[in-house]
């Protein structure tokens, strides 16, 4: 039997009634719910259960309910985690309600999405996927260690049209006042809704409380809604089941900000309706807001709010600020001899997979080609600006891990489909040995790519990003 701290179960009795709240505890005596999400990006829920089928896996993967794309998995999870697909970018490992904030704010192509507190990435790569290489993703995360992870998982999803920061809230809205179409904010909390996958939180419970958080909150949530364009939506939401931090927060919000308005959240497989008796005044639009229980749902604790600001929707510029990019014409030569030598449709690689109207940058010998001009954000703490495409090195040009995780299979001239176990052996770095044609040349894993080989006279040599070889 699990032993929650006193005053928490106390204050969930009051909240559930000791009828709910044992069915509640009953809920530890399970394995909590593990999931998978596809990146669409890459190919459709419908395909991926067809390439698991086609690999001797014949029972379906049950849907998680609010996110077409997300896939309940049972027992360990190691098996996915290790596949060579996962290191191609076509899933991402999720609990289940944590899939539900990202899949319920609505994308357009198009859009300004901003992700403010977004380590590791799950809702990151879900909101890439969904803008599908149009628009522009800005992920933040306030702890410079955390935002490292959140950049790792997007370049693996080969997203590219996101910008990685590690910055307050506060200096964000000193750049982008009003410039977003979509924000997305996972607060932080006191994550009482993930006690079961994460025990050593009700330390933490104990530590800090809800008052704690609930500063944090008001403070994020006010930034955010001044860098929220006139007619975009904003979605709040937490991992806790308290009313301060969920149904209280946005009765608070709505009262210090007339000019937004609650809109439905479409409530499916046990999320219930948000509880307007556990605010202040007992507002009705409350209801609209979702809480996941996961005596009722299967994912753990969530509450999630949609917002909408008044006005037309607007489309966002930023003035460029330093011409169209940072290099010089020799740089380009070296990246304009590579694309003619080894990708099919040469050096206009970029009008076909990488997003329209963006920047050719170089940042010391790198080359990277960004949603953003550089100086758009200058004075910020940022990881990656876009695609880190490669190295210029004296005389050539050397693709990076993160540009071949963006393309598909066809783009290059030398591509070569590796077996299951040489996949395993390139992704844990070693040399594959065979009849290759001499070059660059793109590996692929069932269609898709993992990275780049350099064959020399039958020797492939493994270009594998040493940080993510497969231990």
């Amino acid at each position: 039997m699990v032993s929650f701290p006193n005053q928490y179960e106390k204050t969930m009795k009051e909240l559930l009634g000791s009828e709910e709240y044992a069915a509640y505890v009953q809920t530890f005596e399970r394995s909590y719910w593990q999931g998978l999400r596809v990146n669409t990006a890459k190919l459709s829920p419908q395909e991926f259960q067809m390439r698991l089928q086609r690999e001797g896996d014949k029972t379906p993967l049950r849907q998680v309910p609010w996110c077409e794309s997300g896939f309940y998995l049972a027992g360990e999870t190691k098996d996915f985690s290790k596949h060579p697909d996962y290191f191609a970018g076509l899933y991402y490992l999720q609990e289940p309600s944590a899939m539900a904030p990202a899949s319920i704010l609505p994308i357009d192509q198009g859009d300004w999405v901003l992700d403010l507190c977004a380590a590791p990435g799950g809702k990151s790569t879900c909101l890439s996927a969904k803008l599908a290489s149009s628009g522009v993703l800005i992920s933040n995360d306030i702890s410079p260690s955390r935002a490292k992870a959140l950049l790792k998982n997007l370049e693996l999803q080969g997203a590219t049209q996101a910008a990685v920061i590690s910055e307050s809230p506060y200096k964000l809205t000193k750049r982008f006042e009003e410039k977003f179409n979509k924000i997305l904010v996972d607060a932080p909390c006191s994550g009482e809704g993930m006690f079961h996958k994460e025990p050593v939180i009700m330390k933490n419970w104990e530590q800090y409380g809800n008052e704690y958080y609930a500063k944090l909150q008001r403070e994020i949530l006010h930034e955010a809604v001044k860098m929220l364009a006139p007619g975009g939506m904003l979605l709040y939401s937490t991992c806790t089941f308290a009313p301060l931090e969920d149904e209280q927060m946005i009765e608070q919000l709505l009262e210090t900000h007339p000019e937004l308005s609650l809109l439905p959240i479409h409530k499916t497989g046990g999320m219930e309706d948000g509880r307007p008796e556990w605010s202040r005044t007992g507002r009705a639009d409350l209801r609209l807001t979702a809480r996941f229980w996961p005596h009722k749902a299967d994912g753990q604790g969530h509450f999630a709010a949609l917002l909408q600001k008044k006005g037309e929707k607007t489309v966002s510029q930023l003035p460029d600020l330093d011409g169209r990019g940072a290099y010089n014409s020799k740089d380009m030569q070296w990246w304009q001899a590579w694309c003619d030598e080894n990708l099919t449709c040469g050096a206009g690689i970029w009008r076909s997979v990488l997003p329209e109207g963006g920047y050719f940058q170089k940042l010391g010998e790198k080359l990277y080609y960004s949603p953003l001009p550089q100086g758009a954000l200058a004075g910020l703490r940022v990881l990656r600006n876009g695609i880190l495409l490669g190295e210029l090195k004296k005389d050539r040009f050397e693709p990076g891990q993160a540009f071949a995780l963006t393309l598909k299979k066809g783009s290059c001239k030398r591509e070569m489909e590796l077996s299951r176990e040489e996949a395993l052996r390139y992704l844990k770095g070693e040399t594959l040995t065979g009849e290759y044609e001499d070059g660059w040349t793109l590996l692929l894993t069932g269609g898709f790519p993992l990275g780049w080989g350099k064959a020399v006279k039958g020797i492939l040599k493994n270009k594998y990003l040493k940080g993510w070889k497969l231990s």
